[in-house]
Formats: structure tokens, C-alpha cells, sequence
């Protein structure tokens, strides 16, 4: 099964538009685990467990793991995701963007020594940046297209010569010939919910990552009506707002209440026109 179908299955049976970016910051540990970047397994795998039946895909945040040379953990961890949850997609949040042997190198880190079923990518390089993951049958690639930090506006929303803005050209060519075999998302931040409905004008079908909602401010409702269309997923992730709910020994069960009212919210919005 591949990315794009395995992520609409998981979405239509968990009910569920939430996906849990996993960034474990040891100083925000509970209890005795703070500061012990030794746990960083155990606080996710705990997040893991509590959660999996109330989201769409996890996201864990490769830079978490790599700056506490915890990338054993890593392997651990999506391989616990893959055993729990066997039917909920790992996208692993790398945000890479090189080309010819970089990329190739790149893409068997995310692809075969982590297994994730897609990857986040920059494809400001262009389509060459691009075509080693897609070498992977079954798996993604979601493209960084309008992003949910206000700096994205120094590139993304420039005018290009065409008429268009930039975040608007890698839309159609995301939704149009780089997507010859059905494996490209893309990213597009809850923090603009306007773009989030350009990028489903432009791009109707493809699955959309929509990071921001939660600590970052953006508006679930919102993003709901902008971004959901029958068959066309949308992928909400919201991290530290579930990660970091208690810092007590509750944390996990701290984290599904936030998880479950998120994912109840993104739910009702559905039914709301869009606008």
C-alpha cells in the first residue's frame, strides 16, 4: 500500500485529521526524566501509546533526535510506531533538499534505515532534489510550499514573472508533473489559512501538511475549511500542545486528553462551509 492511500485509510479509520509531531526536548521532560536524553525513546514510545488510536500519522522531528545523538532511539522508536500502530503512517519531518548522490543518501536514511513511510523535503533545488525519494515505490515526499513561520514570506510569497507567487508555482508543479506516480504532499502552515485554500485550489486531491496549529497559533476551524475536501486528506499536526500537556507522571494521559480534543475540534469543523 502506498503513502497516499495508506494515509487516507488511517484517516478514515482513526476519524482523524491530527497527526502528533514527535519533538522530544529533554529539559521538558516529566519528573525524573528531565534533562535525560537517555529517555527519549521511553517519552515518545509513552506518547506513542497513548495516542495512536486518535491520529492519522505521527511526525517525528529528525533534529530532536540527531542533536542528542539519539538516533538509535529514533530507529526504535518508528519501529514501536510500526508495531502498535502497524496501519498509522510515520512521516519523518527532515526537511532535506540536495540532489544527485546527497539525496540518494538521504532518502535510504529516511526510507530504509528509519522506514518512514514519507519525508519532508525543501525542493527549492528543484525536481532533481526531488527524484531519489520518488525512487522508493509506495513511499512520499511532502514539499515545503507555504510554511506556517511569518519569514516564509521573504520566498514563498514573491511574484515570479508568470504572475504567480512561488508557493503557488511549486503547487502546481507538485500537483502536475512531478507527480507522476501519485507520491508528493505538501506543507502548508495553519498560520495561513488563505494560502492552506489556495494550495487546495491548485492542488485537489494532494495530501496536505498543515503544521501550526496548537502552540504556534493557528486556527483548527479555520484550517479545517480551507484545507479538507472528501479524498483529499489534510495532515494537522500539532506537537508541543499534545507533548508537553503535564509535566507530571500524567504526561501521556495528559497528552490523549489534548490529542482527543483536537482531534474532536478538527472533526466538528468539517461540517462547517467553507470560507
Amino acid at each position: 500500500m502506498n503513502f497516499v492511500t495508506a494515509l487516507r485509510q488511517a484517516a478514515h479509520t482513526q476519524d482523524s485529521m491530527l497527526c502528533v509531531g514527535l519533538d522530544p526536548d529533554p529539559a521538558r521532560f516529566p519528573g525524573a526524566w528531565a534533562g535525560d536524553a537517555s529517555r527519549i525513546f521511553d517519552f515518545c514510545a509513552a506518547i506513542v501509546d497513548a495516542t495512536h488510536d486518535l491520529v492519522c500519522a505521527f511526525k517525528p522531528q529528525i533534529a530532536y533526535f540527531h542533536a542528542h545523538r539519539a538516533e538509535d532511539q529514533l530507529e526504535r522508536l518508528i519501529a514501536h510506531i510500526r508495531q502498535v500502530a502497524p496501519t498509522v503512517p510515520v512521516i519523518l519531518d527532515a526537511k532535506r533538499g540536495d540532489i544527485g548522490a546527497t539525496a540518494e543518501q538521504y532518502a535510504r536514511e529516511a526510507f530504509e534505515r528509519y522506514q518512514a513511510h514519507a519525508v519532508t523535503l525543501s525542493p527549492f533545488m528543484g525536481f532533481d532534489s526531488i527524484e531519489p525519494y520518488l525512487r522508493y515505490e509506495g513511499r512520499g515526499a511532502i514539499l515545503l510550499c507555504r510554511t506556517s513561520n511569518a519569514g516564509g514570506s521573504d520566498l514563498q510569497a514573491q511574484r515570479l514573472a508568470s504572475g504567480e507567487l512561488l508557493f503557488e508555482h511549486i503547487a502546481r508543479l507538485a500537483a502536475g508533473p512531478w507527480n507522476a506516480n501519485g507520491q508528493l504532499g505538501l506543507v502548508v502552515g495553519a498560520t495561513f489559512p488563505a494560502e492552506v485554500a489556495r494550495v487546495r485550489e491548485l492542488a485537489p486531491t494532494l495530501p496536505l501538511l498543515i503544521p501550526g496549529v496548537g502552540a504556534q497559533g493557528g486556527d483548527a476551524e479555520a484550517t479545517v475549511r480551507a484545507g479538507w475536501r472528501p479524498e483529499a486528506p489534510i495532515i494537522v499536526s500539532s506537537s508541543r500542545a499534545v507533548l508537553y500537556a503535564s509535566r507530571g507522571d500524567n504526561f501521556a494521559a495528559a497528552a490523549r486528553a489534548a490529542a482527543l480534543a483536537t482531534r474532536d475540534t478538527l472533526n466538528a469543523a468539517r461540517s462547517q462551509p467553507a470560507g
